[in-house]
């Protein structure tokens, strides 16, 4: 196996969102400008494996490669349901395809970086550098960023939950025009629950074009046929459409956990997105909070300390973590809580709620707003 003499100065592990985001930062940045940085995926990333969605105030640094946007966002329960304005928010999507194009093309203009497709079989940190071993070659690194997430890295621990926020989704064609193309839905749970937390998503980027989607929130996946036989119904019953083609098809699982990736982290190598626990516990939405975290990540890395000492915490994680211990608890109840939200709150609180902006009073109003006995009960579990 080859070897490669020089250390680089960092190396970065995974070339998705945080990954690359992290690679434009550090090459944007004069003070690393002298810094060699290698970037290994085992994907030559020339295909669009998934999309990113979040919400936003105006225009925004992506706004270049959001491939749609949605002025309106619709809700729906069993007993509750509304179609709801949210400027001066609005929804976008990125398509993985984009984003990818856009920042291998900036990082493309940065000497100092380099990208290798190669599969990452190894890592091993010794006191002065850290041993990264692919299957064509040895790299050392100074510092290490390591985007990889696998379950077992917080399924090996009883003290947090561990849930999953996965899905299957359609992109589907219609004959004949069936969908809002100004309204994403944004959770439909007023389809059989089943004893978990369970909704469609519905993204239209034309009146007879759409992403739909079939979420849970729970432990446990589903067989594959189940994910099909649901949007199969929701597609009948709900859109009246049985005349549609699939186009394209996406599948996932996100951790929803507020697990303490950063006990991972060692002086040199350092986890970034969903594997430094950086999706939203309560959501799994990762792109913004991605992207608000990777300029403070670098104006730490300009301190020198070490990377043990570096972590995101604050009180939304606790927030979060309550509502991990109500889903884990009683998966069937939600529903419920989304509901009570979006009844009890417009939907550009809960969104300001969710980006973790909110002041400690607009805190209590939404925990207010929420199913009471069983967060009170979540609450004493954790205290006593």
């Amino acid at each position: 196996m080859q070897k490669e003499s020089t250390p680089f100065d960092y190396i970065i592990i995974g070339a998705g969102a945080s990954g690359l985001m992290l690679a434009e930062a550090l090459g944007r940045d004069a003070f690393f400008k002298d810094k060699s940085i290698l970037i290994l995926d085992k994907d030559v990333k020339t295909a669009n494996d998934r999309t990113w969605c979040f919400w936003e105030k105006g225009a925004g640094r992506f706004d270049d490669i959001v491939h749609k946007t949605w002025n309106h966002i619709y809700f729906a329960s069993q007993q509750f349901s509304q179609r709801f304005p949210i400027a001066p928010y609005s929804y976008k999507m990125v398509k993985g395809i984009d984003f990818y194009s856009s920042y291998f093309s900036r990082i493309s203009n940065f000497p100092n970086i380099t990208f290798s497709q190669e599969k990452v079989s190894m890592i091993q940190e010794d006191q002065d550098v850290v041993i990264v071993i692919t299957e064509k070659k040895e790299y050392r690194g100074k510092q290490v960023f390591n985007s990889i997430f696998e379950y077992q890295m917080a399924t090996g621990q009883k003290k947090y939950p561990v849930l999953q926020q996965h899905f299957l989704g359609w992109f589907v064609k219609t004959t004949r025009p069936v969908f809002d193309i100004d309204q994403a839905t944004y959770m439909d749970f007023s389809i059989p629950q089943r004893g978990n937390t369970r909704f469609m998503y519905v993204l239209p980027f034309s009146e007879t074009e759409a992403l739909v989607e079939y979420t849970l929130f729970s432990e446990d996946l589903l067989p594959e046929e189940d994910y099909k036989v649901a949007l199969e119904d929701y597609l009948k019953s709900k859109l009246e459409r049985t005349d549609y083609e699939i186009v394209e098809t996406e599948k996932g699982s996100i951790p929803m956990t507020c697990y303490h990736f950063s006990e991972r982290n060692t002086a040199r190598i350092y986890y970034i997105g969903t594997a430094g626990g950086w999706a939203k516990p309560s959501t799994g939405y990762t792109f913004m909070s991605t992207s608000k975290k990777i300029p403070v990540l670098l104006e730490f890395l300009k301190t020198g300390k070490p990377l043990t000492t570096f972590s995101f915490k604050n009180r939304f994680w606790y927030y979060d973590l309550l509502f991990l211990d109500v889903l884990k608890d009683n998966n069937a109840i939600g529903f419920k809580v989304f509901e009570a939200l979006f009844k009890n709150r417009t939907p550009q609180q809960v969104f300001k709620f969710l980006d973790e902006e909110t002041n400690i009073w607009e805190d209590l109003g939404n925990i207010w707003g929420s199913p009471k006995i069983p967060f009170t009960k979540a609450l004493l579990k954790r205290l006593f």
